[in-house]
């Protein structure tokens, strides 16, 4: 039985992981030029936009508010949380950790009052360095981290961590347990341009698709018993759909750990090395136990990496979105969230100062947003589109700048030029 689900498995995979076949025409528009931007003048003009955003929020006053009530509020919810601070602040600005909680479904609160109170401890305790951020989720349901409004405060969360606890906004990190791991999944698919690595342990993922984790390392924790929900199972067959786009796209940084002789909690709240399975596709298919003491501590894991805002490609599921945030962007893209159908494969190369983009069954409009870490301002950018190849100067622009700034509240994710592409009638 387990070497059919396999097999059963490994030809769902070759479907997931191969391109749609379908390709649209797109035609390109560059917005009317609003307030050029001299060449020579492109970082002043960025920190000026970065100040002026930044003064607009402590102006606000929403802010300060927030922080001292360590509540988030939007709609009729409210996300409350915890905030730790760790050790001396290294060059840079510290690390963000994010903590999601156990519990979920529940008549009342306290079930999650509890499994918050849990967290707001559970993986500090063994943090050396870094700022310690333990979200309340904002409704008792079993999806407590991801309802419709948790996007959106996340992001607002990360806005403020950057502007008061000298985040770095290249290293904010994603964890979570049971409940707080279905949260991993749920949000980092979503939203994964946040982040720069995340660790999902003892949760499910609710058949979300990956694709979106292509730049956004992994590690994905379950103990061999975790029999409910087959969250068991799930973990090493997800292990192995990222093996499979790895095989076939390359990136999908990941690393599945299946706990040797363990239900639903282990100790991966601490450095100790524990022991799991050698290789958790063996442990699935052929039940094979061989294990070995590894350290599960997901900082130490995910310390590993610091998020590139500009990586040379990605790629965009744009079925796996999140609707309420208030932004449209992902990375470098951008699309109004009518667009929710196919995926984008992007890259750019600055020394050929050119963009290549792979639109497959996307059913609307999107856009490519361009800074000079991208492009060359100074020449014209040729920019391939579905195989159709077309050139244009650009023309650095304050508007797109400041807009840019306030989209996201990151200074690594401001841009001075957009091109947007709509499809066309064949």
């Amino acid at each position: 039985m387990i070497k059919r689900r396999l097999r059963s498995m490994l030809c769902l995979l070759c479907l997931v992981c191969a391109p749609a076949c379908a390709e649209n025409s797109f035609s390109a528009e560059v917005p009317e030029l609003r307030d050029p931007l001299p060449l020579d003048d492109l970082a002043q003009a960025r920190q000026l936009a970065w100040d002026s955003y930044e003064q607009s929020v402590f102006d606000d006053g929403q802010i300060k508010s927030e922080l001292d009530a360590c509540a988030l509020s939007l709609g009729d919810v409210t996300m409350r949380f915890t905030i730790d601070t760790i050790g001396d602040m290294p060059e840079g600005g510290y690390p963000l950790y994010i903590a999601l909680h156990g519990g979920g479904s529940s008549d009342t609160p306290d079930k999650n009052d509890s499994q918050w109170n849990h967290m707001s401890e559970y993986y500090s305790e063994d943090l050396e360095c870094g700022v310690y951020v333990c979200p309340r989720g904002v409704r008792d349901t079993w999806d407590t981290h991801f309802n419709p409004e948790s996007y959106p405060l996340y992001d607002r969360l990360i806005r403020y961590m950057i502007l008061t606890y000298y985040v770095n906004p290249n290293r904010v990190y994603l964890e979570g347990f049971s409940a707080g791991g279905d949260g991993v999944y749920g949000v980092s698919c979503r939203m994964p341009d946040r982040f720069a690595a995340v660790n999902m342990s003892s949760g499910h993922p609710n058949s979300i698709p990956v694709y979106n984790l292509y730049n956004l390392p992994i590690q994905l924790q379950a103990g061999e018993f975790d029999t409910a929900y087959n969250r068991h199972t799930v973990t090493a067959e997800y292990g192995i759909l990222l093996d499979k786009l790895q095989d076939t796209y390359g990136n999908f940084q990941h690393r599945t750990l299946i706990h040797y002789d363990a239900g639903h909690n282990f100790g991966d709240s601490f450095r100790t090395p524990i022991p799991v399975m050698k290789d958790p596709a063996a442990w699935l298919n052929e039940g094979i136990r061989d294990h070995e003491d590894v350290d599960c501590f997901p900082p130490d894991y995910m310390d590993n990496f610091t998020r590139d805002p500009l990586p040379p490609s990605l790629i965009w599921d744009l079925t796996t979105r999140a609707p309420s945030r208030e932004t449209e962007a992902f990375y470098y893209l951008s699309a109004p969230y009518s667009t929710d159908q196919g995926l984008i494969f992007a890259s750019f190369d600055r020394a050929a100062n050119t963009v290549t983009i792979d639109a497959q069954e996307v059913n609307g409009q999107f856009s490519i947003l361009l800074n000079e870490k991208m492009v060359d301002f100074s020449s014209p950018v040729t920019f391939q589109v579905n195989h159709e190849t077309s050139s244009m100067m650009l023309t650095p622009d304050r508007y797109i700048l400041e807009q840019s700034t306030r989209d996201r509240g990151d200074p690594n994710f401001q841009f001075e030029s957009m091109v947007t592409f709509s499809p066309q009638q064949k």
